[in-house]
């Protein structure tokens, strides 16, 4: 039992008698009975009252005022916790010769308070069994909510692998071991479906009930040379190959091999992979659902894939080259290369590169000069800019892809409100009229029926638009922190910008990282 006290009136005044816990119990805390006199608006000494439970003993009573005291009766204090899921009760003994509580009293007390569900009965006869006082003890209990799952797919592939090649000791750069294939076999399990669990409502001790949180459905998103169980739960490989994710959607390509793109072959334009083992020629392009992956040089063509390009030279000479996910090149020389994922290369001169994630520049050379630069994450290179002042600029902290089709919102947007706000007067004229009594011929009928249909389109389009774009927005804020790293120099000249931040570089800055702080694009250690 805990250690409790008792209210005495004896004919020299009025004091406490404490008890001491026994076996395991708690000594008693001087705030429950500081409490207890507040509630009764007793006057006492605080340092008496200290005293008188710091030297607890059975059979003293520690006088705290002259005072005769009106007695009390056995009482009970109870505290709502602010969730309203838990009621405690802390009983108090009465003054000698005092009335005793009863369940009848403590239930009705409950009754009175509103509270009606899960209300502890045997707790509450246990208390008047063994009569503890001074101890918390729960009379009431709510049902907690049990919140459900959302669905989720698990992937059993890598759906964001990033290049990484290794450096040798001789400082070149091996290219041809980078872990970017997904390779699957037919049959093999790519992605399982785990179904949402609702959740369970709870109520609390006033019979409320409390609802769980919304779950979200989810589904596998599957394309080509895949096959989904009856049960949509489990999707499988219907043929071996690259697994990869495409348009948001799970497939598996097969690869196609040709010696070089030119004359011979004339543009490509295929589903799977594609592997050119010689060049690609001038103005030539080719667009692969999969993998891009060229061994020799690609000078002046266009460039395309739904994955990875990996060019085992270079591009040069106003190639273009786009790719859902990394592209891995040994030099990048005036050339436009946009991917979705990462982008490594040795050098990157006088071109206009975009990556979705990071850019590294490795090798012996290791150099950005000329162009523009960007990444959402990360740009890491040996040296940016040049000792003769190439303009250069490097940008990190934002998705491009994002930015660039926030404009194209923003454009789409103004032109449907324009387009709307022109329609308006028309189809409300006509209602006007329409509703004053006139009468038109079945082809001014039919003119403004093809304008309500275009005003609807137009309003939904917007709308659509207009929820892409907070999407997008959102997806902005929550860009983590993004860096620049120059492992060697960065010449006067380079402009390094940071998300709506920016810094001109006016004197060589050696092995240093870009970063944003206290407000403002700052350098600092690696």
């Amino acid at each position: 039992m805990n250690g409790y006290f008792q209210l005495v009136i004896t004919d020299k005044g009025s004091g406490i008698r404490v008890y001491k816990p026994t076996d395991d119990g708690v000594p008693l805390d001087v705030n429950i009975v500081r409490d207890y006199l507040d509630d009764r608006k007793i006057e006492y000494d605080v340092v008496k009252i200290s005293e008188a439970v710091t030297n607890a003993d059975n059979d003293t009573v520690f006088l705290f005022t002259e005072a005769k005291l009106l007695p009390e009766n056995e009482g009970v204090k109870f505290e709502t916790s602010k969730d309203r899921m838990t009621v405690t009760a802390i009983f108090y003994p009465p003054s000698e010769g005092s009335k005793l509580l009863t369940e009848t009293d403590v239930l009705g007390s409950l009754a009175y308070r509103k509270i009606t569900y899960g209300i502890q009965k045997e707790a509450i006869h246990d208390f008047f069994e063994h009569r503890k006082y001074c101890t918390e003890i729960v009379v009431a209990q709510g049902k907690p909510v049990i919140q459900g799952k959302n669905a989720k797919v698990e992937l059993h592939f890598n759906a964001n692998l990033r290049p990484k090649p290794t450096v040798r000791e001789d400082g070149s750069v091996d290219y041809f071991h980078l872990n970017l294939i997904n390779n699957c076999n037919e049959g093999d399990v790519l992605a399982t479906l785990h179904p949402e669990v609702p959740g369970q409502p709870g109520i609390n001790i006033y019979g409320e009930n409390i609802k769980p949180a919304a779950v979200k459905s989810a589904f596998i998103k599957y394309g080509k040379n895949t096959t989904i169980s009856e049960d949509k739960k489990t999707l499988t490989a219907a043929k071996s190959g690259h697994v990869t994710i495409k348009e948001g959607k799970i497939t598996v390509s097969d690869v196609l091999v040709v010696q070089n793109v030119d004359v011979s072959t004339g543009n490509l334009e295929y589903e799977g992979s594609v592997e050119v083992k010689g060049i690609i020629a001038s103005n030539f392009s080719v667009k692969a659902g999969g993998n891009i992956v060229v061994k020799d040089i690609v000078e002046g063509a266009n460039l395309e894939a739904g994955a990875d390009v990996i060019l085992e030279c270079g591009v040069k000479a106003g190639g273009n080259i786009k790719a859902g996910g990394n592209i891995v090149a040994r030099f990048i020389e005036n050339a436009t290369i946009m991917a979705g994922g990462g982008i490594t290369s040795e050098c990157i001169l006088h071109s206009n590169v975009t990556s979705g994630t990071e850019i590294n520049v490795l090798g012996k050379r290791g150099f950005i000069a000329g162009g523009k630069v960007c990444a959402a994450d990360r740009i890491q290179a040996k040296i940016l800019g040049s000792e003769m002042g190439a303009n250069t600029i490097i940008e990190v902290g934002a998705d491009p892809q994002v930015k660039i089709r926030l404009k194209e919102l923003q454009k789409l947007m103004t032109d449907a409100q324009k387009n709307i706000e022109a329609i308006k007067p028309t189809i409300e004229g006509f209602s006007k009229m329409l509703k004053a009594g006139a009468k038109f011929t079945p082809d001014q009928v039919a003119n403004v029926q093809k304008l309500v249909a275009m005003n609807k389109a137009l309003t939904e389009q917007l709308q659509s638009n207009s929820e892409e774009y907070s999407q997008l927005m959102e997806k902005l804020a929550e860009q983590k922190e993004a860096d620049v790293i120059v492992e060697g120099t960065a010449y006067p000249g380079t402009t390094v910008n940071i998300g709506e931040l920016s810094m001109i570089v006016k004197k060589p800055v050696q092995y240093s990282r870009f970063v944003v702080k206290e407000g403002d694009v700052r350098l600092a250690p690696i």
